[in-house]
């Protein structure tokens, strides 16, 4: 039997992983920067989260939410402490794209029209209303026709926001751009989207399954910004490694909402439940937020002291433990430079070496990374350079 690869394979074979590190079948470690997509944010094998999903394995693992159960209730208790602002509803799935569709859904059910905005470089998701709202063409066009109309502005420019209008239902935005690139929103561009769509009213949707849960140095990426979305989707690391995701929406909203209007058969099951419980209380007790503030501004400091020389380097960007690094050239060779002296990295838009560390990553393994980078990069220009 075969699996199906929809990933070109990186020629590993990872038998282990603890916090920011992996290990491969012949016993050699690397720094888990890729992190599953961002996924390990809180680790690998993150210890709270470990605890509560060995003992839901004890009691039950299999329970839609047509049941109530201690462990959801938990949950919904623990995430008080971190909801987005007056967001108070929460439904759970099983990843970011079945967020997306959540929201998307509910946006056009609310609204009662039809029309989607979203933002050239942007990515949602690969199933048909997320992919929808996702700007490269190459993932696209292969299933056209998708959800229509939807309309892609451009990112960070205020002056784009003027083609917003009363017939749209919402605007998807990622407040760091991923898969584009590694790109932050501007605060004005973010309060200026914030304001536009309150005018017309238009259902604001922000998209923090990549950027929230403590990656960027707040809890959720918007708080960057000083806005409120309507809508939020959450997922990666808020499971600390177990697949699950949310959607978070006001009473307002969240009251017009019927019963079989959207289900699951998987999302919130007890064994999710118990892995967000145990990925909040990881989040808090650990001041994980900060953290990663801290961290990220070391980080892309070194990294631009590093890298300042190379004329390859176009831009070291990010916010929090989202960092990139922006090349005039395809990082290809970088990030097979990074694997092979230990450093698990990954391509985001065309042209950035993209890092997504472990919160607990430490001064000795971000300047393996640095280093590793430097070489990486001397290398892709065609020459070597001195670590």
């Amino acid at each position: 039997m075969k699996l199906i690869e929809f990933y070109a394979t990186r020629g590993l074979r990872i038998v282990k992983g603890e916090n920011q590190y992996v290990w491969d079948d012949k016993g050699r470690r690397y720094l888990d920067l890729h992190a599953g997509h961002g996924v390990a944010f809180l680790g690998h094998r993150n210890k709270i989260v470990l605890e509560y999903l060995e003992r839901q394995m004890s009691e039950i693992i299999t329970l839609t939410t047509a049941f109530d159960t201690p462990i959801r209730e938990e949950m919904l208790n623990e995430m008080e402490k971190i909801k987005p602002d007056d967001l108070d509803n929460v439904f759970l799935l099983n990843s970011g794209s079945e967020a997306v569709e959540l929201a998307l859904k509910t946006a056009r059910k609310i609204t009662g029209k039809r029309k989607l905005i979203a933002f050239k470089n942007s990515f949602h998701g690969r199933t048909s209303g997320s992919l929808s709202v996702t700007w490269n063409k190459r993932y696209r066009e292969p299933f056209e026709p998708l959800l229509e109309p939807v309309e892609f502005l451009e990112f960070n420019n205020i002056e784009d926001l003027k083609k917003i209008d009363e017939n749209t239902a919402a605007v998807i935005v990622e407040p760091v751009q991923g898969e584009g690139g590694v790109i932050p929103a501007r605060e004005d561009f973010m309060k200026a989207l914030r304001e536009t769509t309150q005018e017309k009213g238009v259902l604001l949707i922000v998209d923090e399954v990549q950027t929230g849960f403590g990656r960027t140095g707040k809890v959720w990426a918007y708080q960057h910004f000083g806005i409120k979305p309507d809508i939020m989707t959450a997922g990666k690391a808020i499971g600390g490694g177990f697949p699950v995701s949310a959607v978070f929406m006001p009473d307002w909203i969240a009251e017009k909402l019927s019963e079989g209007d959207h289900g699951t058969t998987y999302g919130g099951n007890p064994f999710a439940a118990a892995a967000v419980t145990g990925a909040i209380k990881a989040l808090l007790t650990d001041n994980v937020p900060e953290q990663a503030r801290v961290k990220g501004e070391i980080f892309m400091k070194m990294l631009n002291e590093a890298l300042a020389d190379f004329k390859s380097v176009r831009e070291v960007r990010g916010l929090g433990l989202m960092i990139g690094v922006d090349l005039r050239l395809n990082p290809g060779k970088a990030i097979k430079y990074l694997q092979d002296h230990g450093v698990l990295s990954l391509k985001a838009g065309v042209s950035t070496i993209r890092f997504l560390s472990p919160y607990m990553i430490t001064q000795e393994d971000m300047e393996l990374a640095v280093n590793a980078t430097r070489q990486g990069v001397a290398i892709t220009e065609g020459k070597t350079v001195s670590s």
